[in-house]
């Protein structure tokens, strides 16, 4: 016969303010009625953690109904203030590094430009150069577009409206029509390309990373030389990109990745 485990006075009251608390968060506003019907708690045990939890500034009542206030948001976020973005990145970057041998760069946009903030070289005698800091162009470089695709069109467009477009390469886009029509695409599929378009022998693919809010705050790219491209590896690249954008988004309290990613990560 299966014992009855009784747990500890403190350690069940402690479990039901989390089932409050959750209860709540799944409603707008919610009686004492229905809070204690989906609890199994009576009422006066009820009304005795609410009290409480109001006095503690994570409950507010609105006449008979009760629901959360923005104390126990501002509590789960405040960590999210000693993050360090190059950091969380780092170990995801060796990780795919380690996979696929080639470069890989953590980029964050930066005015009408964006810079590199780490990065991994690659494993070859042939690596493609870049500096940390250094202002790169948006409409030619593959993290460039993927930052520039979480804004608006016309937000784009007042973000371009200054600057020079020069032609890198033979495959650098002229003017920021062309920028914007390229960037619906990437919107689709969340992530981006650049065939040698910023510098003639390179390819590079990029994969977005949200802060909590789902805004695109920064970008994760894998650079290759040309003439060690390899078409058929590049789903390959991209769900690695996206695998590892997507726990370094939810370090960041972004929870709902737009892609399926792999289960393999970085240990």
């Amino acid at each position: 016969m299966t014992e009855k485990v009784t747990l500890p006075e403190q350690v069940s009251s402690v479990l039901k303010v989390f089932n409050i608390l959750h209860a709540l968060g799944q409603s707008k506003k919610c009686g004492v009625s229905d809070l204690s019907q989906r609890l199994m708690m009576s009422k006066a045990k009820t009304i005795h953690f609410l009290e409480t939890m109001m006095s503690l500034g994570y409950v507010t009542k609105d006449g008979e109904e009760y629901s959360l206030t923005l104390k126990l948001f501002e509590l789960g976020a405040s960590p999210l203030e000693f993050v360090n973005l190059e950091e969380l990145a780092d170990k995801e970057m060796v990780f795919i590094s380690d996979v696929i041998g080639e470069a890989i760069h953590l980029g964050v946009l930066e005015g009408d430009c964006f810079v590199h903030t780490h990065k991994i070289d690659a494993q070859y005698n042939l690596i493609t150069h870049s500096d940390i800091g250094r202002p790169r162009p948006l409409y030619s470089t593959a993290i460039g577009k993927m930052l520039l695709s979480g804004l608006e069109d016309r937000a784009v467009k007042a973000l371009l409206k200054d600057i020079e477009f020069i032609k890198h390469t033979p495959n650098t886009m002229e003017n920021v029509e062309q920028v914007v029509a390229a960037l619906a695409p990437i919107r689709k599929q969340h992530y981006s390309e650049s065939m040698e378009e910023q510098e003639p022998g390179i390819r590079c693919l990029a994969a977005p990373i949200y802060d909590r809010m789902g805004n695109i705050i920064a970008g994760l790219s894998i650079s290759t030389p040309t003439i060690r491209y390899n078409e058929t590896r590049k789903a390959e690249c991209i769900q690695l990109l996206h695998g590892a954008c997507q726990r370094i988004s939810a370090q960041l309290g972004f929870h709902k990745y737009p892609v399926p990613v792999m289960q393999a990560e970085a240990i």
